[in-house]
């Protein structure tokens, strides 16, 4: 599975550079120049990794980190020419998970990216979960050692669970990522995939929380 970053900044010079950078170093950078576009690109993909000005037309930098915390735990990284540190504070305790001002070296900002990436696990190709064991190169699932056959649905909940493991993940926020704009249709598409999912694990490894979400836990 490639790793998808989003690279939100308005000035096309610079965009075009970091996701030229970007790609030559096997990512693959989706782009847009304003939080409009931004927006509605956050709810059609599953991306690791943000990499987001603050100062953008339309919706701003804040709004949009706001939003996409809403929906993702992936790290976002703050790309811009404020340097006061109100600015700064303010894109942390939005929960942005590093800053860099312009200028900037590319190759810094790569090995910020790498860092970022290799925190929250997105480079690790086997994630291993409660007996668990999801391939996100090859959509392959086992538990205890023995293969499941999954949807491309539900390989995607059971990823999500298995990244948080030990959090609640809300219906809403599933819809929210996996669905897109959509995710405000009935919820009953949400239960009928985790109800397919049970049927193919033993009963106490997605735990439910009525009326809020489900979890894995260790």
């Amino acid at each position: 599975m490639s790793i998808k970053i989003l690279v939100v900044e308005d000035d096309p010079h610079i965009r075009s550079v970091v996701c030229a950078f970007l790609a030559q170093d096997g990512y693959e950078a989706h782009e847009c120049a304003d939080g409009d576009d931004a927006l509605e690109l956050m709810y059609k993909e599953t991306y690791q990794l943000l990499i987001l000005d603050i100062l953008l037309p339309g919706v701003n930098g804040l709004d949009l980190l706001k939003e996409f915390r809403r929906i993702s735990d992936a790290p976002v990284l703050m790309m811009t020419a404020l340097t006061d540190d109100r600015d700064q504070l303010s894109a942390f305790n939005n929960l942005a998970d590093d800053y860099v001002t312009k200028p900037f070296s590319t190759q810094i900002l790569l090995k910020r990216v790498e860092a970022l990436l290799r925190r929250s696990g997105a480079l690790r190709k086997r994630i291993e979960v409660c007996g668990l064991v999801l391939d996100t190169e090859s959509f392959t699932a086992t538990y205890d050692n023995q293969d499941i056959s999954l949807t491309r649905r539900e390989f995607e909940i059971l990823l999500m669970l298995a990244q948080n493991c030990g959090k609640v993940i809300t219906y809403e926020r599933i819809l929210a990522k996996l669905w897109g704009y959509d995710y405000e249709q009935d919820e009953r598409i949400l239960h009928a995939h985790v109800k397919n999912l049970r049927n193919k694990l033993p009963e106490n490894v997605i735990k439910t929380i009525r009326g809020i979400g489900y979890s894995i836990s260790e």
